[in-house]
């Protein structure tokens, strides 16, 4: 199995999941969990200058007739408001976020500004779009309820200026009077901004969220393939320390079989001790063992000998796979690295190609002059039409209960019952095969194949995705396949000879 399998996540049957049915609020995807105390002081602040700079200019330079002490008092609530979120982020570290707060600050904000824009014209005042501010930040930073309750205020807003709002303001001696038609149009225009800008940003924080786990979730599995490779040389630096503590054992093992009396518990203790000892002799000369170009066997290895690696955990199964190894001219087969990057990357592809393959897999690297190409070439139903386009992305899957695993889970199932002792385990024998159990799987989240391609394309590679030897429109009754391709320049790969 690849390393890229995790726990599947279990999906929830409660009725929200029903797709004939709204799913309740709290199901829907959070954004995140809202703005910084910090962040909101500052926006505030930047609302109250623009807000006093607008009077100012309205009343100084224009001489409108305006509400001012209405105005003032509008502006000095959020200047108190303000003061307070100040305090209280001395007081305590206002750096994390919350939603609950971000959504009580912005509601807060939504409040003032329509009392602002009511003493001043209400949808008249061209100052009016500003309401789609709030109803925007709360989209991108809040989760689904409260952005949705941001949104409903900001629409209740619009339509209580619509009927309750003060004359516009204007110069002395003339009063401009727009026709209601031109005021339900204004009304109109600020609802469907306010709907499409909630939705735009509401769309663009869920596929950053999305895509931010998922780089998270590759970055995690990046490391675990570090450490593994790490750990051969640590097992050769473990088998040579532990060497010296292992014959003392075995020496302390063998004066106390000699002193113990025939046949006795202690004699028996003794031989079992030195049987348990040369066993770990045994295991440590294998993990002490290294190939003759020493610790940088580790780091590079032959390009078929790393194909034969990628492939041997799927082998054992219905399937038959096919390696090989073609070069130009017939120059000899090139030495590359040997990056956990590509390891994992194309351990994930021949997962994928197994999971889907009818029969056979075949695995094929061509070394041109310029370029390594390594194709994983399945011969089952090829990728869908609606998957293809979006390949690549994160959470994008359409893969069945795999069928390696399925094999994997029958044997781990048919070995237990074997060797379950006694008659017991020859009931379970005359029951018949072990009903095949899933094992549980990352491969339905959609994950293996953006992380896969995102670790090759780190090492330099470009992968390229289309139908297998079945092509474009196959026979009738003979499947399409699927390629997946991905290509290095040779300095990427190779090591130089």
């Amino acid at each position: 199995m690849s390393l890229s399998q995790e726990p599947q996540k279990p999906q929830s049957t409660s009725a929200s999941d029903d797709p004939g049915r709204v799913p309740a609020w709290r199901n829907l995807p959070r954004r995140s969990r809202g703005l910084s105390l910090r962040t909101l002081v500052i926006l505030r602040w930047m609302a109250i200058f623009g807000q006093s700079a607008t009077i100012g200019t309205a009343t100084l330079y224009f001489h409108f007739d305006l509400p001012l002490w209405g105005c003032l008092a509008a502006i000095a609530a959020s200047v108190v408001m303000n003061l307070n979120a100040t305090a209280r982020l001395n007081r305590s570290d206002g750096s994390l976020p919350d939603g609950r707060q971000t959504a009580a600050h912005l509601g807060f904000d939504i409040l003032q500004l329509s009392i602002l824009l009511g003493l001043t014209g209400g949808l008249q005042n061209p100052f009016c779009l500003l309401l789609v501010a709030p109803a925007t930040v709360a989209a991108a930073s809040l989760p689904g309820r409260q952005a949705a309750l941001m949104g409903l205020m900001v629409l209740a807003a619009t339509v209580s200026l619509f009927f309750i709002a003060l004359p516009l303001p204007w110069q002395a001696g003339t009063e401009l009077n727009l026709p209601p038609l031109y005021k339900f149009g204004i009304g109109m225009a600020l609802v469907t901004g306010v709907i499409f800008t909630s939705a735009y940003a509401w769309r663009v924080a869920a596929d950053a969220e999305k895509l931010e786990l998922a780089l998270a979730t590759t970055q995690d599995v990046l490391q675990r393939e570090q450490r593994l490779a790490a750990l051969g040389g640590l097992a050769a630096a473990a088998a040579h320390e532990l060497g010296t503590p292992l014959a003392t054992i075995q020496v302390v093992a063998k004066e106390l079989l000699r002193a113990s009396a025939k046949d006795g518990p202690a004699a028996e203790d003794a031989a079992l001790i030195l049987q348990q000892a040369e066993r770990c002799r045994e295991i440590l000369k294998r993990l002490s063992q290294q190939p003759e170009e020493g610790e940088t066997a580790f780091a590079e290895v032959g390009l078929k000998a790393l194909l034969e690696e990628v492939v041997e955990p799927h082998r054992g199964f219905d399937l038959a796979f096919e390696v090989s190894v073609r070069t130009a001219s017939g120059e000899p087969v090139p030495r590359v690295r040997r990056l956990p990057e590509v390891i994992h990357g194309l351990s994930t592809l021949v997962e994928n190609a197994a999971d889907f393959a009818g029969s056979k897999v075949r695995v094929r690297a061509l070394v041109d002059a310029g370029f390594i190409e390594i194709e994983v070439v399945d011969d089952g139903p090829g990728f869908p039409a609606d998957i293809l386009p979006r390949l690549g992305e994160p959470y994008v899957t359409s893969r069945p209960q795999g069928k390696a695993r399925r094999a994997l889970a029958a044997q781990i199932a048919a070995s237990v019952a074997a060797a379950a002792p006694g008659r017991k385990g020859r009931k379970a024998a005359k029951a018949g095969p072990v009903p095949e159990t899933i094992a549980p799987s990352q491969g339905g989240m959609g994950l293996g194949f953006f992380i896969a391609r995102t670790l090759l394309e780190r090492t330099g590679g470009k992968v390229f995705v289309g139908p297998g030897d079945g092509g474009q429109t196959p026979a009738k009754g003979q499947p399409k396949g699927a390629r997946v391709a991905v290509r290095w320049s040779r300095p990427a790969l190779e090591v130089p000879s």
